[in-house]
């Protein structure tokens, strides 16, 4: 069966500003727009690209932003003319890398970005032992202050036992040498704690009741949150929203923190709480608990209904298309490079959290055709 999307969005089509972005990105990384020169007018663009005036607008803001172009009243556009610097590095600290799956477009989203405004990004190894996450983590950290480098895009660590501890030292060391740090994802405390760092991720609250309330929308009465133990804080933002959710619809809120992966424990998990509906941490977590439902026996959507969150790439190809929620992990990327360079501008402005719109986007595994 062909898969169906729904796609709750903004007017703006993210697909096309984003196209609209990078060409003219490339367009002054390539000298066809040089410093000074004005670059076609929003009327202009919008003929050549077939888009609305406020997708090129909004392109056109985004390039402004990341201070490629300057927009002067009642004359147009111009590429900005770009400040020579020197030695201005930026490291990645993500020891979940090639992992997790939304880090490498989040990274692609960073690497295209820094390029147009001429900065540098440096990328630590990865590692596929969890357990030495945390050695990797501290590691990269020291040989980050040791580079002296001009900020750090770090993405918590989670899954391991020390995480917090860990998560608040590195983040206290780049205090201490000044080395501004962008968090990406997620925060490094607990809710409702609040690091001294900007954020930039998605509303994950908003996504947990987003999938949660679809489902009650397809018709299921007792729907499941799952997840893995010593998850990332999104999770619990994701909780939260399912539960709100649940609260909204008068029905039971089931939260169950467990191994995916073991036939048993999922097999319990159904005797006990009969229900006809999963809402996942994340695709992955969707992506087990199927693999598991389809060893019982248990027909998926016809007996159970199941959702995840991200949109990896495998989505779509599993036994049954996921629903699933897409991060738009480009643009947190490029949202996160225009974030370090306003904090290196304006350092003793107030933290932020910086969250990006998501997509619901369906497919059978919920029981939806359109």
């Amino acid at each position: 069966m062909e898969e169906a999307s729904i796609e709750h969005s903004s007017p703006i089509r993210p697909n096309k500003f984003r196209k609209i972005f990078e060409q003219l990105q490339q367009a002054i990384a390539n000298g066809k727009y040089k410093e000074g020169q004005r670059i076609p007018s929003e009327t202009q663009l919008s003929r050549t690209c077939g888009a609305s005036r406020l997708t090129v607008a909004r392109a056109l803001k985004e390039l402004e932003s990341i201070g490629l172009i300057e927009r002067r009243a009642g004359s147009g556009s111009y590429v900005k003319e770009q400040v020579r610097r020197q030695g201005r590095t930026f490291g990645l600290l993500i020891p979940e890398l090639g992992q997790t799956e939304i880090f490498e477009p989040i990274c692609q989203g960073m690497a295209r970005a820094s390029r147009a405004t001429h900065d540098e990004l440096l990328w630590g190894a990865a590692t596929h032992d969890v357990e030495s996450h945390e050695h990797q983590a501290l590691q990269l950290c020291e040989y980050y202050i040791s580079k002296d480098v001009s900020g750090v895009f770090f993405a918590p660590l989670e899954y391991t036992s020390h995480r917090f501890e860990v998560n608040r030292r590195i983040i206290d060391d780049f205090q201490k040498t000044r080395i501004p740090v962008v968090l990406l994802d997620r925060d490094v405390c607990p809710y409702p704690g609040r690091s001294p760092c900007d954020l930039v991720g998605i509303d994950n609250r908003r996504v947990g009741y987003l999938v949660t309330e679809h489902l009650f929308r397809q018709g299921c009465e007792r729907v499941v949150f799952f997840g893995w133990p010593n998850s990332a804080s999104t999770v619990e933002h994701r909780i939260a929203g399912y539960r709100e959710a649940a609260r909204h619809a008068g029905k039971p809120e089931l939260v169950e923190i467990g191994d995916a992966e073991c036939g048993e424990s999922i097999s319990r998990l159904l005797a006990k709480h009969r229900p006809d509906g999963f809402v996942c941490a994340n695709d992955r977590t969707a992506g087990q608990i199927m693999i598991r439902l389809n060893e019982l026996g248990v027909e998926i959507p016809g007996k159970m209904k199941i959702t995840g969150i991200d949109d990896a790439k495998y989505a779509s190809f599993l036994h049954v298309p996921l629903t699933t929620v897409r991060q738009p992990c480009h643009d947190i990327g490029a949202a996160a490079v225009r974030t370090m360079i306003e904090r290196i501008e304006h350092p003793n402005m107030p933290a932020r959290d910086i969250l990006l719109d998501c997509q619901l986007i369906v497919r059978r595994s919920c029981g939806s055709s359109a």
